[in-house]
């Protein structure tokens, strides 16, 4: 009897345990980032009062026979499945659709954690509001083309969204032209005296506006006349300079600001000169990069030059002659002015963007994410943070999308793991546990008393 009064106990005990995780999980159904727990049983030492004998000849074999001393807990899991995910709109909530943790640091201690409900503080930090332990990622860096990249085999670091910051003026390097001159456009001779609607018909005028260094933003403008069946001339302007002059590359260049353009008889571009050619050739052409490159001075007396691009000859990637209506349009010029950083967004990777004002979009940074060989081995540390033990492996970083990391949602939050119905029936199931152990001890005390009252 007394046996059955310590596994009556035994019961009780660790079915209050059990409901403590119960509690637990409910109290923390609207926690972001939260993964429930589980409490399994197992069976406690039984004492034996007869071992097991082996068949014979004569008899066969005997089990052994045993009486348990009750239960213990086997393990408190914490089950890391993904929750569903809530659409706040904010672009510094982050959730995670897939494997990994955020990674947070306070000095030179690190934490894990699925919540990403951040916030960005005065100095630009991307920071956990609710204790200011700072995000971890990759900050971008210039590279030797002009352009930001981020390596992410490099050691991971604050990350810092510079919000209201600058980007300098860039003067305009390359013009690009992707357009097509009307091959039924009437032809003009170069000495014809025309009137002004002729004119105004008839020649097909392409603008752009470019950038010096500066960032004062110029129109250059190039009007083409048809002075040929396969042969176009083409007059620039750069307003505000002086000194203009277009050059294709090679020999026989002039100060002129005029070029000659000749094309197959398929309408794709043939070359580009800077004399007018006798003929277009009769032979398609194909395979070069037909580039010129024009050359002014600015009001402050600084001499500038830009590489314009008509395409590749043979191909249609640039100035084409077909019967269709005339877009002499340049497609692309690589300058701009200054701007400032209004706005950011970060993508399923976790990329972070900068969106300037003038238009540009610079690679700021990128969030990095954390995954372990046993996320059930990590050590609650509360504020929905993880640290790591000595059973849940080392942290391998890394960014979102590669290895075995999940994908980043911006604008959403990792709801709870845990389904209420399911923790309602774990309670009901919990309480009978504990009622039916009280039960157990009940009983028992019943017949210790009735032991007691044999002497009467």
């Amino acid at each position: 009897m007394m046996r059955s009064l310590y596994a009556g106990v035994s019961g009780l005990k660790n079915h209050q345990v059990r409901m403590d995780v119960v509690g637990n999980n409910i109290a923390n159904v609207n926690t972001n980032g939260f993964k429930k727990g589980r409490v399994t049983f197992q069976d406690m030492l039984s004492q034996t009062l007869s071992g097991a004998a082996r068949p014979e000849e004569e008899k066969g074999g005997v089990n052994p026979q045993q009486v348990g001393l009750g239960m213990m807990v086997a393990s408190i899991d914490t089950l890391h499945t993904n929750g569903s995910l809530q659409t706040t709109g904010k672009n510094t909530d982050l959730a995670i659709m897939g494997e990994g943790f955020f990674i947070n640091k306070k000095g030179a201690e690190t934490f894990y954690t699925r919540a990403g409900n951040f916030n960005i503080d005065r100095d630009g930090m991307l920071v956990n509001p609710a204790n200011g332990y700072k995000v971890q990622g990759w900050q971008s860096v210039l590279g030797g083309g002009g352009e930001y990249l981020i390596n992410t085999s490099a050691t991971i670091g604050d990350l810092n969204i510079p919000v209201g910051t600058k980007d300098p003026a860039k003067a305009t390097q390359n013009v690009d032209f992707k357009c097509n001159l009307n091959s039924l456009t009437p032809l003009i001779a170069p000495s014809a005296e025309l009137s002004p609607d002729f004119a105004f018909r008839n020649t097909h005028r392409a603008e752009a506006l470019i950038y010096d260094s500066y960032g004062e933003a110029h129109k250059m403008s190039a009007s083409f006349t048809r002075q040929g069946v396969n042969i176009w001339r083409a007059q620039f302007e750069v307003a505000d300079t002086t000194n203009l002059s277009t050059n294709v590359p090679g020999p026989g260049q002039d100060n002129s600001n005029i070029l000659y353009f000749t094309f197959n008889r398929n309408g794709t571009i043939a070359g580009v000169s800077n004399t007018q050619p006798d003929d277009a050739p009769a032979q398609l052409v194909e395979g070069e990069e037909l580039t010129a490159n024009i050359a002014f001075t600015l009001p402050d007396g600084s001499d500038n030059s830009i590489q314009l691009n008509f395409g590749t000859s043979g191909l249609v990637d640039g100035v084409t002659q077909f019967d269709q209506t005339s877009t002499t349009k340049s497609v692309f010029q690589d300058g701009y002015g200054m701007g400032y950083m209004q706005a950011f967004n970060i993508d399923d990777s976790g990329a972070i963007t900068g969106i300037f004002s003038n238009g540009q979009k610079r690679l700021i940074g990128q969030v990095a994410l954390a995954t372990f060989t046993n996320p059930g081995g990590l050590e609650k540390a509360g504020s929905n943070y993880y640290v790591a033990s000595n059973n849940s492996g080392s942290a391998r970083v890394s960014a979102a999308l590669t290895e075995d990391k999940g994908t980043i949602r911006s604008g959403s939050l990792e709801m709870s793991n845990v389904d209420l119905s399911e923790e309602f029936t774990d309670m009901i199931v919990t309480q009978r546990g504990f009622q039916a152990n009280t039960r157990v001890i009940q009983t028992a005390d019943q017949m210790l008393q009735e032991v007691l009252t044999l002497k009467r």
